[in-house]
């Protein structure tokens, strides 16, 4: 089957707004894993207002599954990517400020700069992908900078598919098409949720990856809500 990485970026949004550590990061990725899903992402930022970096090396005792760490590959994300050691090492083009990834990397531009941090992290045993848009052009990029996935951005196919447009779905089709034709492993992520992700899957061939964060933590309250309201209810009686 397809595998499960569920991003917990919004946990760690949660626990920042109000300082302490309710939720506690690293007792919700443990129990993410003990429910089944096949690995934790983390996505930390320059600013970390979300995951901060010591989060990152703190998960690194409590992921036993993938762990999956994503960013722009700056000196100091390299830095810290090196130290922890993943399973997998994502690069995603985040502009500095961004509220969230917006956009794939520009293969053929940014290629011999992708190449050289690719090879940096496959000397150290850290499988390497690619943030990409659903562009065969992109894929091919992807090919020559010697990564070993990329992961295709899906805002695009989510927002056709909220507005009942399947057909938003055949430039990943194509995408997938050519990375299997190139020998390239296929993840996917941003904005799949419930509503989409098995229209995605069953068309996308050979689908290694999905990686899921703010619809799930998002649809995690809407499907609990009721049990905990209730909890309180009985304590109050």
């Amino acid at each position: 089957m397809t595998k499960l990485s569920v991003n917990i970026n919004k946990i760690a949004t949660l626990r920042n707004a109000r300082g302490g550590n309710v939720p506690d990061l690293l007792k919700v990725a443990a129990d993410i894993q003990k429910f089944g899903a096949h690995g934790i992402t983390i996505h930390p930022r320059p600013d970390e207002r979300h995951i901060r970096y010591q989060d990152a090396r703190d998960l690194k005792a409590i992921v036993h599954t993938e762990y999956n760490i994503e960013g722009n590959p700056q000196h100091n994300f390299i830095d810290l990517v090196l130290e922890c050691k993943p399973t997998q090492v994502t690069l995603v083009p985040d502009a500095i400020g961004a509220l969230t990834s917006n956009a794939g990397w520009d293969t053929l531009k940014h290629q011999s700069y992708l190449k050289e941090v690719i090879q940096e992290f496959q000397r150290n045993n850290i499988r390497t992908s690619i943030f990409v848009d659903a562009n065969e052009a992109m894929v091919e990029g992807a090919k020559a900078t010697g990564t070993d996935r990329i992961e295709l951005y899906t805002e695009s196919f989510a927002h056709q598919y909220g507005l009942g447009n399947k057909e938003g779905i055949k430039p990943f089709i194509q995408a997938a098409l050519k990375a299997n034709e190139l020998d390239l492993g296929i993840n996917a992520g941003h904005d799949l949720s419930l509503d989409n992700i098995r229209f995605f899957k069953e068309n996308i061939p050979n689908l290694l990856e999905v990686s899921i964060g703010h619809a799930l933590i998002s649809e995690a309250i809407y499907l609990g809500l009721e049990n905990v309201v209730n909890m309180y209810l009985q304590k109050l009686k």
